[in-house]
């Protein structure tokens, strides 16, 4: 077995204090352990044990924990049939299809729906709690498909796949196979979950697939929008470009924090090249180079504003009904909706999508022939095709991200029987976005590819020192490219080269 706890010290600790950025980043990379704290542990026991108080000395229907799901709210259940209500829910509302969620996604899921639970405004036992804590600690990855949730009740289905194993159901991935979640119980010893009122809807009422797309896209993002910057550096000496567009007095007039913080980290990149002090030939440069402080700029600070969103969206409670047990009260609303998260997983595929566009741009001006360069970057030109055709595949993944930047949060499908009148198919804007970022490092690969090919034909003068050491390193994984090769190979090398890059 794979399974087990990272030999690591250190915890992340979940109750109702923030968690940031850094801590789930730190999380992932580090391979915590997650452990909710002994305030969480109390908060999730009183709320328990109010519920029970509640239900046992009263008739009163509360929504989703004495009574049907959806339209059939105004359905009674009766007290003897509560805990199969809840494996009925469960079950009924496993209908994930498409492709698997990937085990890294499914792990941030877990995280999250502990995270949220761990407020105690959710009526779980403090069994269920730990059991998912457990499951995440121990690398128990549910089986989950993409396909399902409309992003509005919570996202049911894949929370519901998510949920199965607690009742020793459904499947977990072992390494890269499927087992029955049964068999993984039996090989941990643990007993299957028996779940009481109100627990089937908290776990699958929330926004975690959401969510867990989300982080995981932001946290690529914020790294692609660090490689843009480096990248574009390079092509912008590869290209012979004008200094004059990153002067620090333009972007003191026009003061957007991206766009500042842009000009002054391709100032700091290109600082000391003998290429890009050069007397030039030109006046200007195209807008792929000279425009690059304002169009990575407005990227980054989509980043940051959709960042914002989705801590304050992990740091909430998103099931239904809330339970407030110092207020006595049982409140049912709306958290489960994904609106706030639909806009901004819309939002950043745009500004994601743009960080490629502007790159497949660069691209195509280092291969055409200008500046002293050989067109296509190849000695030979016409017996040698080049660089020509890694433009085409940027161009082919650039119009791809243009139809996958079509908004999802504009649409809404009427569900249970129009209860669910309007949803926020936030989980379809999830599954693009993670597609998306995905195409933006391929589109990126190919630009370094594509400036490293070009610089060589700058020499002997020397680009600034950071980037000089970027192309030493990378040439140690794709070599110079003095006559035709298959170049997929070449373009492959680039994309792993810069997923593990490290600055």
């Amino acid at each position: 077995m794979a399974f087990g706890i990272a030999m690591n010290h250190t915890h992340l600790h979940l109750d109702r204090n923030w968690l940031d950025f850094d801590q789930v980043k730190a999380a992932v990379d580090k391979k915590h352990p997650i452990v909710i704290t002994s305030e969480a542990t109390e908060a999730v026991k009183q709320c328990r044990e109010y519920l029970d108080n509640k239900l046992s000395g009263s008739d009163e229907l509360f929504y989703g924990i004495n009574t049907g799901f959806g339209y059939l709210q105004n359905v009674a259940i009766d007290k003897d049939q509560i805990e199969q209500l809840q494996y009925n829910l469960l079950m009924s509302h496993a209908c994930g299809l498409g492709e698997y969620v990937p085990k890294e996604i499914v792990k941030l899921m877990l995280m999250l729906k502990v995270k949220s639970l761990s407020y105690g405004h959710s009526g779980v036992q403090l069994q269920t709690v730990e059991r998912l804590q457990e499951m995440y600690n121990n690398n128990v990855l549910p089986v989950i498909y993409t396909q399902g949730s409309l992003g509005a009740s919570g996202d049911l289905a894949p929370l519901s796949h998510l949920s199965l194993p607690l009742i020793g159901m459904g499947e977990v991935w072992q390494n890269d196979s499927k087992v029955e979640s049964k068999q993984i119980l039996d090989q941990f010893g643990w007993q299957p979950i028996h779940l009481r009122s109100k627990e089937g809807l908290a776990l699958i009422n929330g926004t975690q697939f959401m969510t867990g797309y989300g982080m995981w896209c932001l946290m690529k993002a914020e790294r692609l929008l660090q490689l843009a910057d480096l990248i574009a550096a390079l092509s912008f000496d590869a290209f012979d470009c004008v200094l004059s567009p990153l002067d620090e007095n333009i972007h003191r007039v026009r003061p957007h924090k991206g766009q500042v913080a842009t000009a002054t980290k391709l100032r700091n990149l290109l600082q000391g090249s003998e290429i890009a002090v050069q007397k030039k030939q030109q006046v200007q440069d195209p807008y792929s180079f000279r425009c690059i402080p304002q169009v990575h700029g407005a990227s980054k600070d989509v980043f940051e504003n959709v960042l914002h969103v989705f801590l304050t969206e992990i740091n909430s409670v998103t099931d239904n009904p809330n339970v407030f047990p110092d207020q006595d009260l049982i409140v049912s609303g709306g958290n489960f909706h994904g609106q706030p998260l639909a806009l901004h997983l819309d939002f950043l595929s745009i500004a994601m999508s743009e960080i490629a566009s502007i790159s497949e741009r660069r691209t195509y001006q280092l291969i055409s022939g200008q500046r002293d360069l050989p067109p296509f970057l190849v000695k030979n030109p016409g017996l040698n095709s080049g660089f020509m055709i890694p433009q085409y595949t940027a161009a082919g993944i650039v119009s791809e991200n243009k139809q996958l930047c079509t908004p999802s949060s504009v649409d809404s499908i009427p569900s249970s029987n129009n209860q669910e009148d309007h949803v926020s198919m936030g989980a379809n804007a999830a599954t693009k976005c993670y597609r998306l970022i995905n195409n933006v490092e391929k589109v990126l690969a190919i630009e370094l590819l594509t400036a490293a090919q070009a610089l060589e034909f700058r020499r002997p003068k020397k680009s600034a020192a950071t980037l000089e050491n970027l192309v030493y390193d990378f040439r140690t994984k794709v070599d110079f490219n003095s006559a035709d090769r298959i170049l997929h190979d070449d373009m492959n090398a680039a994309i792993k080269f810069l997923s593990e890059f490290r600055f």
